[in-house]
Formats: structure tokens, C-alpha cells, sequence
């Protein structure tokens, strides 16, 4: 069962333009992804995809890239063209963030996992939210699950709403989890997922996953405890030095 993992990076963005190429302790940050995507314990194959000539020039020095269209408007999109490039027989595609220098190994297992042992169309991850800053904050996503781990909305708002209580305790009360922005997808539905137009809940919120839900699509949500900084702006560079400085291990 052989999987694809893709990891998307664009040179432009408005937050950050180049954050691929930053240096982080000696490695760029698009680098420090991939080598912890070769960690993952399954027999894969590693792609960064780009449209940009300089993260091309740079990736092919230590790993594998792929050119794809500047048109796609979401990294999904990305890993879709990289999969029907190479035309493969892969069980599953893993979609990993660029601007997750840390991930951790055992956090795409449970994407691989999920896809391969559950009869779930898509994987994705959650990790449990633990302050009001953070489950009041629209740039955190939150996530709902059923009991059987599927997932049942996602949305930048704080769900679900809790009755009388004030928002203060809100997660004190209730266990509320953030999404974690990396997906696996079973190969086979890849082809469906291509042509989906952009769906009502997706528009509103400016969330891919939705489309997926909108369309009926079944996600399958697991828990990781491991949170580790992205990098969404110059000011999140800050915050890796501190990680780093905590855990020294992650620095090689």
C-alpha cells in the first residue's frame, strides 16, 4: 500500500512572500518539511509541488519537485495535479503543509492509517484546543466530529455553542479541538474531487473542506497531542526560535 505525499509550496504570499525558502537553524523551511515527510513509517513517495522557479531550483538539491499550474486555488488542488502527473498506483495521497517544519512523523501515520484501515473518503487531524484565545480566534479552524470520528462541520466560528454559560468557561466545559490543515485522500475518489465546483459553505467561510462536506464526502478526524508552530508570517519565526530553543532535538 504504497502512499503519495505531496507538499505544496508557493513562492507568493501575502503574509509571507518566500516563506518556503526561510531559514530555519541551517535548513530552509520547505526542506525541513520533506525530510520529516520521509520519516513517516509506510512505503511513500515525497513530491514538493511548486509554480515558482526558485522553490524548483532549491528542492531538486536534496529531494523530488514537481512544476505545477500557478491557476490551482488551493494546495489540494496542487497534490491533485502531482498525482495524475505521475500516474501511479498509490492507495492514498498525503497533502502536508509546507509551513509545518515539525510535523511529526506519527502524525501522517494516522493519516495513512485512517485511510487504509477505516471506510473513510478523507483523513485529516485535530488537536485539542486549550484556551479561550484560541477557540475565539477565526484563524484557529474548529472541527466537530461525530461518535464514530467522522467529521461534521468545520468552521472558523466557535462551535458548538454552549447555553448558558459565559464564553470565558466555554473550554472548561466542553473539549473543543482545532483542525489540523493536512489531509489524506483515498486515491480513488481523487478523480471526483477534481471537478468539484466551489460549494456554498466553502464560499462563506473560505474553508476547501467544506466543499468536500458539502458534496457528502466522509472525513475521518484523528487526535495528535504534538503541536508544533507553522509559519504563516515573518512575526512566527519567533515562535519556532522559542520551540527550538525548547526542544534542541528538532533543530538538526
Amino acid at each position: 500500500m504504497k502512499a503519495l505525499i505531496v507538499i505544496p509550496a508557493r513562492f507568493a504570499s501575502t503574509r509571507f512572500e518566500g516563506k518556503p525558502l526561510v531559514n530555519i537553524a541551517g535548513k530552509s523551511m520547505i526542506q525541513r518539511t520533506y525530510e520529516q515527510a520521509l520519516k513517516a513509517p509506510f512505503e511513500k513517495d515525497v513530491y514538493v509541488a511548486t509554480d515558482d522557479q526558485r522553490i524548483f531550483d532549491h528542492v531538486i538539491q536534496f529531494g523530488q519537485c514537481i512544476m505545477t499550474s500557478p491557476a490551482h486555488q488551493s494546495g489540494s488542488d496542487r497534490c491533485f495535479e502531482v498525482f495524475s502527473h505521475l500516474n501511479q498506483n498509490y492507495t492514498c495521497v498525503i497533502n502536508l503543509q509546507g509551513d509545518e517544519p515539525f510535523i511529526q512523523p506519527q502524525q501522517i501515520d494516522l493519516l495513512y492509517k485512517a485511510i487504509n484501515h477505516t471506510d473513510a473518503d478523507i483523513a485529516t487531524l485535530q488537536l485539542p484546543i486549550q484556551s479561550t484565545e484560541e477557540l475565539f480566534n477565526p484563524n484557529v479552524v474548529k472541527v466537530v466530529c461525530n461518535l464514530s470520528g467522522m467529521a461534521m462541520l468545520f468552521s472558523r466560528q466557535s462551535i458548538p455553542y454552549i447555553r448558558a454559560i459565559e464564553q470565558a468557561e466555554w473550554h472548561l466545559k466542553h473539549q473543543y479541538y482545532r483542525h489540523i490543515g493536512m489531509y489524506g485522500f483515498n486515491s480513488n475518489i481523487i478523480p471526483q474531487l477534481m471537478h468539484l465546483p466551489l460549494s456554498p459553505l466553502e464560499q462563506l467561510e473560505s474553508l476547501e473542506q467544506l466543499r468536500w462536506l458539502d458534496n457528502g464526502y466522509k472525513i475521518h478526524v484523528s487526535t495528535t497531542d504534538f503541536s508544533s508552530p507553522a509559519v504563516d508570517s515573518p512575526e512566527d519565526l519567533k515562535t519556532v526560535d522559542n520551540f527550538l530553543k525548547i526542544h534542541p532535538e528538532f533543530a538538526g
